[in-house]
Order: structure tokens, then sequence, then C-alpha cells
């Protein structure tokens, strides 16, 4: 079944986006002053392969990274979170083929396309989804919970903004620029 959903080529950006989610977590993340919550370069990253290649990649990479951070840095998962970050990479993920980064243009629209989708995204997950998950899964206060999401929102926001941005605009430089050939 998973030969016919993935290729292998996506699969083996499912590990190593994983991989560099984890790193990025861990070494490159910035305290905010809220308990448990930074931020994250990790999801510029994330943006970055969400876009390149789909949404199950994005998701899976949001899932396996988040979770193997948090058993990594606090010995279990919260979930809730966990959960946000597959929906963040798969969601921007399936602005994919509209922005098609692979054509080498990544202009004024696109761009605008691509943060108008992240910060959708970015909202539904940490201004909603998360605090729900995490009164209902686990009880916590509500205040509590909705101040860490809108602070991680924020932040997320900020940095897929700004840095998901310059990432995707020099990933697209790389590829050749579908509008390049000229009839002579």
């Amino acid at each position: 079944m998973w030969k016919n959903t993935l290729s292998i080529k996506t699969i083996v950006a499912i590990g190593i986006g994983a991989a560099v989610f984890v790193i990025l977590s861990r070494f490159v993340a910035i305290p905010t002053g809220i308990p448990n919550t930074n931020i994250q370069t990790s999801y510029a990253f994330l943006a970055l392969m969400a876009v390149v290649f789909g949404p199950i990649a994005g998701g899976m990479i949001g899932l396996i990274g988040h979770t193997l951070t948090d058993v990594i840095a606090w010995g279990s998962v919260w979930w809730s979170w966990v959960f946000v970050s597959l929906f963040v990479g798969f969601f921007i993920g399936l602005v994919a083929n509209r922005i098609n980064i692979e054509s080498g243009i990544f202009g004024k629209n696109k761009i605008i396309t691509f943060n108008i989708v992240q910060a959708i995204v970015q909202i539904a997950g940490w201004f909603i989804i998360a605090p729900i998950l995490d009164i209902l899964i686990y009880a916590e206060p509500a205040n509590k919970v909705f101040t860490q999401g809108a602070v991680a929102g924020i932040f997320n926001f900020i940095t897929v903004g700004v840095i998901g941005t310059l990432l995707l605009t020099g990933y697209a430089k790389t590829r050749g620029k579908s509008d390049s050939l000229v009839k002579e």
C-alpha cells in the first residue's frame, strides 16, 4: 500500500525532515518567558518541507519531529501540540500545488498566498485547536493554555512568515524558471 501512496523521495524527505525538525526544536529555539513555550525555527523548516514535498510529508514531519522532540526534551509526549504540528505541516502542504515552488517562481502573489495560508493554519492550530485539546486531554487551566497557544501561534506566524518565506525564496532560486525559455 505505501508503495502506491508515497514515493521513496517523499519517505526520505519525511525521515530527514523529522530529524532536522528535532535538531532545530532542541538547539535553535528561543525561550519566550511563557512556560514550555519557545520561539521555534523548526516551523519555518516544516513549512519549507511541506511546500516542497506536499501535505503528507508536511504532516508526517510535524508528527514525527514533534513527537521525538517531546520524548528527548521532556521524557513524554504532549499529544495536543504534536497533533497541531501535524495539522500545520499538512495544511501548509496543501498549498504546495498552488505555489508550485518547483517552477522556480516565488514572487509577490505566491508569497502572499503562502503567508495567508500559513497565518490561517497557525491561528486555527495554536489559538484554537491546541488549547482546546490541552483542556480536553490534560484538564489544563484554560487561561494558561490559551496564553501558551497564542504566544506559540504569534511567534510561529512570524518565524514562518520571515524565515519560511526566505527559505522558499532561496529554494525557488535553485529551480529552473518555467517561463525562462523563449521561442526564437
